[in-house]
């Protein structure tokens, strides 16, 4: 006589940590939470953007992560897509493995995810939870009209390369979680930036017709413009001296500052190219959102990418984006 696997089941039931934690009345999708499928209703004309993200415990984050800070970040790294696409956030699903069913754990994770949300009117529709090793699985979907799409194949020779915010100080505090560097009281401050990272949707949206190509820096920047120098079929050439750094990393040996800059991951700013007519108006996109901008080098005819210190001459390092199966 053979026996069926059994499901590990949820304390409470599945469907009760849905609806206390995850169920929400929606405003802008046609049918939220509570069927098979969501329905989404686009406005008339506009393509659907679509992206997914997931983050697995011990791959993507620590143990120590305070549930809100998590629950914002899942969300944020898949809002960074839509950002880097120029797409107005619309709605999302989430997928949940849990190990166990902590309500503190759920109540704080389901604060930080939804007022993430609200602030950036998307609204969730559907998932699925089941019982398993942490892992947080978010689809986003997004609208965008025909042909503004911010894409990775449109930089040209002669094009500049700008990047939002700072960059380098997530992995900086990764370093500090692993006991490799003391930040001392810069390190709570640092970890926000790897735990709460703030997506730049809004910049997104104004630099559609303005950015030739643009992608969101999840790996590292060397990886990541690495995406867009492959899809557009052109090279680059940065300005070591131009990325832009907190004080912090500033005060860090010369090879953690290159290390963090240039292959750090998890900023989750906006890398973007532009042609040199558009600067002024790039300049005041940046003020219209509210988010420094800085041009950080140009796009080259010639394939490869190269990077250039403080004394103008190449660097010999050769640095990679993060790669999860390499990395392994």
């Amino acid at each position: 006589m053979s026996v069926a696997p059994q499901r590990p089941s949820l304390a409470h039931g599945e469907f009760d940590l849905i609806a206390r934690h995850f169920t929400r009345p929606v405003r802008r999708a046609a049918l939220g939470v509570g069927d098979d499928c969501a329905l989404l209703q686009p406005t008339p004309g506009q393509q659907l953007a679509v992206s997914s993200d997931m983050l697995v415990e011990g791959r993507h984050f620590l143990a120590t992560v305070p549930p809100a800070r998590l629950g914002h970040k899942a969300l944020a790294v898949n809002l960074s897509d839509l950002a880097a696409c120029g797409a107005e956030p619309l709605a999302f699903t989430l997928a949940l493995a849990l190990p166990r069913v902590d309500e503190a754990f759920l109540a704080g994770f389901a604060q930080g995810l939804l007022a993430l949300a609200d602030t950036h009117g998307i609204e969730l529709v559907g998932g699925d939870t089941t019982a398993g090793p942490l892992n947080i699985c978010i689809t986003v979907f997004g609208q965008v009209p025909p042909g503004q799409a911010l894409l990775r194949n449109g930089a040209r020779p002669g094009d500049e390369v700008w990047v939002s915010g700072q960059l380098g100080d997530a992995r900086l505090a990764l370093e500090a979680f692993r006991g490799l560097v003391s930040l001392g009281p810069a390190f709570d401050h640092l970890r926000l930036a790897m735990e709460q990272p703030q997506p730049r949707v809004a910049l997104g949206l104004a630099l559609r017709g303005l950015a030739s190509s643009a992608i969101d820096l999840s790996d590292g920047l060397v990886g990541d413009l690495g995406h867009v120098l492959q899809r557009s079929g052109v090279g680059a050439t940065l300005q070591l001296a131009a990325l832009p750094r907190s004080d912090v990393l500033a005060a860090q040996p010369e090879a953690l500052q290159q290390e963090c800059l240039l292959a750090g991951g998890d900023d989750y700013e906006l890398l973007f190219t532009a042609a040199p007519a558009r600067h002024a108006e790039v300049l005041a996109a940046g003020r219209q959102t509210d988010v420094p901008l800085v041009c950080i080098g140009r796009i080259d005819a010639q394939p490869g990418l190269r990077v250039h210190g403080t004394d103008g001459q190449e660097l010999p390092g050769r640095w990679r984006g993060f790669d999860h199966f390499a990395a392994a």
